[in-house]
């Protein structure tokens, strides 16, 4: 009992949050937002803290559920990016009815994704996935009084359920020619036989719509666009980065004896989804699609990383996840700031903001030159090391591929920088916004991140050490 507690505590620590909230939620008196706001930010920073006390690996029931330092690492990853997206949405729901069922729907989908990288068998594997997304469709029609948000809800349900299934189909056929569905099992009875093989196209056509890869990637830019603001945020890290950790952890140990077979998969899915992601981002004007195309060649680049296959290629993805966390997460705050105070989402609306939001402006640059990997921004560091990564196999024209796409994307990113320093609103800018506490803290913990993750080497180094045990 003492392991159950103990292995499983990040998971625990969010059920007890859930319940308490449900038990606000009935309770005789209505609390005011300000007041269940303050106590969900204080409980998503003491589930944060708890990830890292006692860290002990171990299984429990039988290998369906398994912690490692690795798998520790992914999750509080993935709590980091919760508290954040919590912080940056606090204007946004402040004036909300249901601030108790956001929260409640949030978190029942970071448990899903958490108990979905712990998972040692296909099944839990599976449960815990649509644990994750059903509830993401609920959210990306929070904005119950707009027709986009619920369309975004439809198109993000069909296309969730439509991967759910290829990847069920996947499972069943592994399942039917190896006779189990446990993690530690399944590579001694992979043997490469069509129908297995034909399992693997299904297994990563339903990661490849989780990640937003080409060209399962039709749903990202409309249930981005439709979405609330602090969800397409929870979409674009924290949703996307569990996925990777996922995805990145069943091809490395369960698929690990079809290699040969998913490598060459998995460089054309790469080199399609950054030209793809980078030609549509081109012309996009609503800064939330931009940001979905963005998203998008973004998961061409992990995929980099992911080819090199080895200790390496885990490390800097798990990086790479943590840089894109903090750059993508500031733009996201300032974007949310602007949308809450003035409902607008144009890129040109953008214009002339550095005259009278001068830090937000700073901020928002910060985290656009760490997205276009610009030294001495974390995200330079964190694309060369997922380069490095992919060399590892000697695909060099992969590599060069990716430096060329890198090469493109500096022009819309540097377009949005041009737009907030630059450009003159033809009327008038957006008016100077008052930050408060939380989005503060968010943007505060956004820029530190990305101006020292790529100075300080021993973030690296304590992620490339434990993923060894992969």
């Amino acid at each position: 009992m003492n392991d159950f507690f103990l292995l499983a505590k990040q998971e625990l620590a969010l059920v007890l949050i859930i319940f308490l909230l449900l038990i606000i939620k009935v309770g005789s008196k209505e609390w005011e937002n300000p007041r269940v706001l303050g106590l969900i930010n204080l409980l998503l920073l003491l589930n944060f803290a708890t990830g890292f006390i006692y860290q002990q690996e171990g299984i429990l029931f039988n290998e369906m559920f398994h912690t490692s330092k690795l798998i520790i690492i992914e999750k509080n990853i993935l709590n980091a990016g919760t508290l954040i997206v919590s912080w940056l949405a606090v204007d946004w729901l402040k004036q909300q009815q249901h601030v108790i069922e956001f929260y409640v729907l949030l978190l029942t989908t970071l448990l899903g994704m958490q108990l979905m990288i712990s998972a040692g068998n296909l099944l839990m594997f599976y449960l815990s996935l649509e644990m994750a997304s059903i509830p993401l469709a609920a959210l990306a029609n929070f904005d119950l009084q707009k027709r986009q948000s619920a369309e975004a809800a439809m198109k993000f349900i069909i296309s969730s359920a439509f991967s759910s299934g290829l990847l069920l189909f996947g499972i069943s056929f592994i399942y039917g020619t190896t006779g189990t569905l446990v993690f530690t099992e399944l590579p001694q009875q992979l043997q490469s036989t069509p129908l297995q093989l034909f399992a693997l196209v299904l297994v990563m056509a339903g990661f490849a719509f989780k990640i937003s890869v080409v060209p399962f990637h039709l749903w990202t830019a409309d249930v981005y666009q439709g979405s609330p603001v602090a969800v397409t945020a929870y979409l674009s890290v924290v949703s996307k980065g569990a996925a990777v950790f996922a995805f990145i952890n069943v091809l490395y140990t369960v698929l690990q004896p079809l290699a040969a077979s998913w490598y060459p998969v998995i460089c054309v899915l790469s080199v399609a989804t950054m030209c793809i992601g980078n030609l549509f981002a081109l012309k996009q004007t609503n800064i939330k699609r931009l940001l979905a195309f963005s998203s998008i060649t973004q998961a061409g680049f992990i995929l980099v990383g992911i080819s090199g296959s080895s200790q390496t290629g885990m490390a800097t993805v798990l990086y790479f996840v943590l840089v894109y966390l903090f750059s993508n997460l500031g733009i996201f705050t300032v974007v949310a700031l602007v949308s809450a105070y003035t409902g607008k989402e144009e890129v040109a609306d953008y214009k002339g903001f550095y005259g009278t939001n001068p830090v937000l402006s700073w901020v928002m640059a910060l985290s656009i030159f760490s997205l276009a990997g610009i030294p001495p921004a974390a995200g330079f560091f964190g694309k060369f090391f997922l380069l490095m990564a992919g060399a590892g196999k000697g695909n060099y024209v992969l590599v060069v591929i990716a430096a060329l796409n890198m090469i493109v994307s500096l022009y819309y990113y540097l377009l949005v920088v041009k737009t907030v320093f630059i450009d003159k609103h033809a009327q008038a800018p957006v008016d100077a916004i008052k930050v408060k506490s939380y989005p503060a803290l968010a943007l505060i913990i956004c820029s530190a991140g990305v101006l020292t993750l790529g100075l300080a080497s021993q973030v690296y180094e304590y992620i490339f050490s434990i993923s060894q045990g992969m």
